[in-house]
């Protein structure tokens, strides 16, 4: 259920500098992911939250703006619209991506009643994936408060000392009154959410030019989450100011409070949305500025201060792990990046299984083994057909202290940190091959088990940088990109147990023989794997 929107950026959108502007922008990426969450539900949708949103390109009058958006997932009252926007060159035919976020909507009946959402149907490879992925990605929504008062207490022991030309932050404060009109309202009267976003942008850009001579440019915005709604009538009321400076950029976070006219006239304010926006600047030549220190001068200054360092680490974290160029394993488990690392980890390997393209290159009574070439990668599939439920080979196949008993490679195997119930970091070492020094590993082990009948359990595999466990001269430290294992239900009893890997120099060893023909270690392996799993159901 796809709604795809194309506007022509006219001088009217634009800004000083001819480019599209952000405010413009956010509200056609609400109207339209609110019109995909509204065909879904058969009701009336409004915007509950907004995730993190990174603006890659920026599109100038002339361009075309093309938004797509579609309900990834149903969650009982609520969705996931994933929004995708590209600008296109009319005269070139070239087409970049602007955006790719995530919205979440819940879904608002006439009544006092609530709506129980159907399921998402799911007619793509693509589909499939980004439902599988939605899950992962509301666990970083409901995890990220906890996330972030971790970081303020890291960045409270910080030194603020002042600089001698720092500036005021109150020297930032703007605030600008808006009323809501009908025009900036749905049919049943709430404010449309990109239309408060687009107000908040407004005024947050206003804040960040009192330290720049120039105009400033949204580069990014942390989750905008709704307290609240607003109605036609209110006055809304926007502070905004400057948290911090980090060299070439700027937060500024703004506060919006709703006033009825009786509340207007009390002074009782309603808290609907808190928001924070990071801007840099350039010069005629397209050169990033240089935004000078500044210092908080009150307790919630200070308090401001530290937040918006807290959450420049998990901007930073999130663009390093989530981004095309940054699926490395070589990053460092941390608390600032534990739930992206987790959720590269699930969705690599999700990923990975869903990728079309499989070759079959061999066929066993119960085992086949399927290569993937891309490029320079190779990757490859073991699917083992196994008499066990899914869920007993899911226990035992998360428990990587228990590979030893089957899996020749595992020398030792032992558990780092039990971060979670469902994350592991285990350091394993194994045996060397001819030629080649003994290796070891770190790996983030995350389990997951499925939502719904019809989807897998889940067993990733990547590694992780742990300081405490440096590499040693004795090893050879090696990493593992992407691996783990996918297990089906085939019947109460049996199940499709499928182990993935993307081959990385480290691993290459262990299979170059196999590849060539001249070793049968991953079918013998692969047999040890099946034997294990029913032997040990069957003392269960």
């Amino acid at each position: 259920m796809a709604v795809c929107m194309c506007q022509a950026v006219l001088p009217a959108h634009a800004g000083p500098r001819g480019e599209l502007g952000a405010g413009p922008l956010l509200r056609w990426m609400d109207a339209t992911a609110c019109l995909a969450a509204e065909k879904h539900a058969g009701v009336s949708c409004v915007t509950a939250s907004m995730d993190d949103i990174q603006f890659e390109e920026a599109a100038r009058v002339g361009q075309i703006i093309s938004i797509r958006t579609k309900v990834n997932r149903a969650f009982k009252t609520s969705m996931e619209v994933g929004i995708k926007v590209t600008v296109q060159d009319v005269l070139t035919n070239a087409e970049k991506i602007v955006s790719v976020a995530y919205a979440t909507y819940v879904a608002k009946p006439v009544d006092a009643g609530k709506v129980e959402l159907k399921p998402v149907e799911l007619l793509s490879a693509e589909d499939h994936l980004e439902h599988s992925l939605a899950i992962e990605r509301r666990r970083i929504r409901l995890g990220y408060v906890q996330v972030f008062q971790k970081l303020m207490q890291e960045s409270n022991k910080e030194d603020t000392r002042e600089e001698k030309d720092a500036v005021s932050t109150e020297h930032t404060h703007v605030q600008s009154t808006e009323l809501v009109l009908p025009p900036h309202a749905n049919h049943h009267g709430n404010t449309f959410g990109g239309q408060i976003m687009a107000w908040m942008q407004t005024v947050a850009s206003i804040s960040a030019s009192r330290l720049c001579r120039s105009h400033p440019i949204l580069k990014s915005v942390n989750m905008f989450k709704f307290w609240g709604p607003s109605f036609v009538g209110d006055r809304l009321v926007f502070n905004a100011i400057v948290n911090n400076t980090f060299h070439n950029s700027v937060e500024v976070g703004v506060r919006v409070e709703a006033y009825n006219c009786e509340e207007w006239i009390k002074d009782q304010p309603r808290h609907i949305n808190s928001a924070f926006l990071t801007f840099n600047a350039v010069n005629d030549k397209g050169e990033l500025l240089t935004f000078p220190r500044v210092k908080p001068t009150t307790e919630d200054g200070v308090r401001r201060y530290h937040g918006a360092i807290a959450r420049r680490r998990i901007r930073l974290t999130r663009k390093c792990i989530l981004s095309a160029k940054g699926d490395k394993p070589s990053d460092a488990w941390e608390t600032s990046n534990q739930a992206y690392l987790s959720y590269s980890n699930i969705a690599a390997l999700t990923h990975l299984a869903r990728k079309p393209g499989w070759d079959i290159t061999k066929t066993l009574d119960n085992i086949r083994i399927w290569t993937h070439e891309e490029g320079a990668v190779l990757s490859f599939k073991v699917e083992m057909q196994v008499k066990v439920p899914s869920h007993v080979a899911f226990s035992l196949l998360s428990d990587f202290s228990l590979r030893q008993r089957w899996d020749r490679h595992f020398l030792t195997c032992k558990v780092l940190q039990a971060v979670s119930e469902e994350e592991k970091i285990y350091h394993i070492t194994s045996a060397p091959t001819t030629g080649h020094q003994p290796r070891d590993f770190v790996v983030l082990v995350s389990q997951r088990q499925p939502c719904r009948p019809q989807e897998p359990y889940t067993v990733a595999v990547r590694s992780v940088t742990l300081r405490a466990v440096p590499p040693s001269p004795e090893f050879c430290r090696s990493e593992i990109l992407c691996a783990g294992f996918q297990i089906h239900s085939n019947s109460s009893s049996s199940c499709t147990v499928c182990y993935f890997n993307q081959v990385t120099s480290g691993v290459m060893p262990y299979l170059a023989a196999n590849l060539t023909g001249s070793s049968k270690s991953i079918e013998d392996t692969a047999l040890e794997c099946i034997k294990f799993l029913e032997l040990k159901d069957s003392k269960c």
